[in-house]
């Protein structure tokens, strides 16, 4: 019988603990915009993305991006009106990303770089990573692999965004990098000639 009242004081007691803890749930909704926000970690060395959003399907109006070097983010606007924020990593000491302003020149979904990434063997295992293809020695018997960047939008030179590593600080050879998610929907929604400005 002890038992029993025991058991029963037990489950009343931990009711409202198991609702006070339902109440100190995060809310991952951003009420200043209505959109949910995307939850991304692309690898284990990836950082936690909280911050971007979009929230442009509906909306209709002229596009333009600005990228925010110094706090790391890219904001896309229809018609003025902001409706996407994305988390970048853009160029690293030495490879600054250039400010200023630009337009989107060119447009490929599946581009790699002709400059950066991994000498590999034949079978396409990676022998030397993280290479500059004009300057580092390739290897007897490898090949040079670029450097994947889906979505890929030009907007100065060599330099564009796209999809990419994510560290949380600026990482890149000067463009600029955005969680793949982000990445799709500004490719999506930035045609050829859309204003890019770069402070």
């Amino acid at each position: 019988m002890k038992d029993r009242v025991i058991t029963h004081f037990s489950r009343f007691l931990l009711v409202p603990f198991a609702v006070l803890l339902a109440g100190c749930a995060s809310n991952s909704h951003d009420s200043t915009t209505g959109a949910e926000p995307y939850f991304q970690t692309n690898g284990p060395e990836q950082q936690p993305d909280n911050i971007s959003f979009w929230d442009g399907d509906r909306l209709a109006g002229r596009p333009s991006i600005k990228i925010d070097v110094e706090n790391q983010r890219a904001y896309f606007y229809k018609g003025g009106q902001l409706v996407g924020v994305s988390v970048i990593s853009s160029g690293r000491e030495g490879h600054d990303t250039p400010p200023g302003k630009f337009c989107v020149t060119d447009k490929d979904i599946d581009h790699a770089s002709s400059l950066y990434g991994d000498y590999v063997d034949q079978s396409g295992q990676v022998v030397v990573q993280n290479i500059e293809n004009k300057k580092d020695p390739r290897p007897p018997g490898t090949i040079f692999r670029g450097a994947p960047m889906p979505y890929f939008m030009r907007i100065h030179g060599d330099i564009g965004v796209h999809a990419g590593y994510l560290p949380g600080y600026p990482a890149s050879h000067g463009c600029i990098r955005l969680p793949e998610s982000m990445a799709e929907k500004f490719f999506e929604y930035a045609p050829i000639g859309t204003p890019v400005e770069i402070e």
